[in-house]
Order: C-alpha cells, then sequence, then structure tokens
C-alpha cells in the first residue's frame, strides 16, 4: 500500500509508518510532499511521522533541518508546533550549528502573545541545553522571559495563561539547572512563583526549591 494511503487510513499506526520509513529512506520525500496536502489526516499525520523519525533517528532528517526552520512561520499551527518540537530533537545531531544561527527566530515567540507556542518552545528546551550546554543559560535567559509577558485567551490579555506558562519554564529549567552556571537568576525566578496565584506553580517552585538547598 502507498505510504501515503496507509497515513490517510483512519488510526493508522504512526510509529510503525515511522520505522518503516527509517527503514526505507526513500519514503521520505512523500512525507515533506505531504505537509502540504489539503486533507488534513495526510499533513497532520506527515508531520507526526517526521517528528517521530526526529527522536527516533534524528541524522536521517537532519539534511532537512532548514525546512523545519521555514516551517516556523507556518500559518497553522499544529505544523508549527510540530517544527519547534522536531528542531529540538535534530539540535542533537546539529554538527554545522545550524541551530546557533536560528536562535533568536526559534525562541522568539517566547515573547509574543501564543501560550502554547511558548508552552512548546519552553517544553523542548531542555533537549537543545542537553546538546548544546553551552547554549544553557542564553537558553535560561530566554525562557525567564515568560514572566513579564502578557499572552492571550480568545483574543483577550491572560493573567492565568502566563502563570500556565511560568509552571512550564519552572519545570523546564529544573531538568537542565545543572547544565547553567549563572543560577540566581533561576533561584529568584521560582522563589517569585511561590507567590503565584496558581496553586500548581506554587507546588512546582516549592518542589524545585526543595530539591535544591540552595535554593531555600
Amino acid at each position: 500500500m502507498d505510504i501515503i494511503e496507509r497515513i490517510s487510513k483512519k488510526g493508522s499506526d504512526k510509529k510503525q509508518i515511522a520505522k518503516k520509513v527509517i527503514s526505507s529512506p526513500e519514503y521520505l520525500p512523500l512525507l515533506f510532499e505531504g505537509l502540504s496536502h489539503d486533507k488534513g489526516t495526510i499533513k497532520f499525520g506527515c508531520e507526526k511521522i517526521l517528528r517521530l523519525i526526529s527522536e527516533q533517528s534524528p541524522i536521517l532528517i537532519y539534511p532537512y533541518f532548514d525546512t523545519f526552520v521555514e516551517l516556523l512561520d507556518s500559518e497553522n499551527k499544529f505544523i508549527k508546533w510540530g517544527a519547534i518540537i522536531t528542531i529540538s530533537n535534530l539540535v542533537s545531531v546539529d554538527r554545522e550549528k545550524k541551530f546557533e544561527r536560528i536562535f533568536d527566530r526559534y525562541y522568539s515567540p517566547i515573547t509574543e502573545d501564543a501560550m502554547i507556542t511558548a508552552g512548546n518552545i519552553i517544553g523542548n528546551s531542555w533537549k537543545i541545553a542537553f546538546a548544546k550546554p553551552e547554549l544553557s543559560d542564553r537558553i535560561a535567559g530566554e525562557i525567564l522571559k515568560v514572566e513579564n509577558t502578557k499572552y492571550r485567551n480568545k483574543g483577550e490579555i491572560s493573567p492565568e495563561c502566563t502563570n500556565v506558562v511560568c509552571g512550564h519554564a519552572i519545570e523546564s529549567l529544573d531538568k537542565f539547572y545543572n547544565e547553567i552556571k549563572d543560577k540566581k537568576p533561576i533561584l529568584n525566578f521560582v522563589k517569585r512563583q511561590l507567590n503565584n496565584s496558581r496553586r500548581i506553580v506554587v507546588k512546582k517552585a516549592e518542589r524545585f526549591l526543595r530539591n535544591r538547598k540552595e535554593g531555600l
């Protein structure tokens, strides 16, 4: 069966298809063509499979790094979010330092008003920090911008959305905290979240600080 036809089937096993493509890379061009397909099941199916491949065999699609960079500007939010995640996976094999050249472009949406986009960037930043520890402080600096960013919900500025993203920030910083050299701004940010009006964020801050004696 044609791979695109398989993807279009309701309930198709994306993991199995990704495994097939990894063993038969000649199918890759079809997946990239599928990203612009009119049919949603095919478009989003191809994106998910490419994302799975980026997790399991990033070197296979690293040559398409620039294509995913272009998708960061996609008007389709799901394609954009997928590109954010896939790029974070490809950084582990980025020997050409392509990510360094798009660093500002990748992180700029954090200070825009889309909560989910910011959340996806922040939630996958630990992978970038692990792959390129020399960027850890710079990444942390971008994440800390969430505290003063106004996110929107249904067109209206929502302080609660900012609270949610602050929670994502704590979780992300927690994962690569040991890679960060200048820890003071991180600790100060987390301490401020002890007064966050969202209880779950307070709990995340308490857990973060409890695990670090220097933060008490």
